[in-house]
């Protein structure tokens, strides 16, 4: 992933460390080509302003859980997503508009109740 932005983000009490895509080429690319997470939680889409947002899995190679949080950073929705190799490939709407849209492994939102705030943090120097 590299390039990309790495800053700090806290959901609830768990601290991470995510990939930043809060540009239209960024949010584009997303983890499309990406063979593992490495020490990073995930990758976080940023709006400025909450928008009605769908995702896909095309030419993405691990399975992801995408988490959809609000305009305040209210977590409220939970999708599993797997690759697609073929089209068409199914895509993954938000119910209504996000602020946030988190990709991490599949589990990572297991115990992560609905409601749970996200707050991004702080741009850190990596490797």
């Amino acid at each position: 992933m590299e390039g990309l932005e790495i800053i700090t983000a806290r959901l609830g009490e768990r601290s991470l460390l995510l990939a930043l895509a809060d540009t239209n080429s960024l949010r584009s690319r997303g983890l499309m080509g990406v063979q593992s997470l490495g020490d990073l939680d995930g990758m976080v889409f940023a709006w400025k302003d909450p928008v009605g947002v769908s995702f896909w899995m095309k030419n993405t190679l691990i399975p992801l859980d995408i988490g959809y949080f609000d305009e305040d950073g209210a977590l409220f929705a939970v999708l599993a997503m797997v690759p697609c190799t073929q089209d068409p490939c199914p895509t993954y709407p938000s119910a209504t508009a996000v602020r946030f849209a988190l990709e991490a492994v599949p589990g990572f939102f297991d115990e992560v109740p609905l409601g749970e705030s996200l707050i991004l943090g702080e741009t850190v120097a990596w490797p």
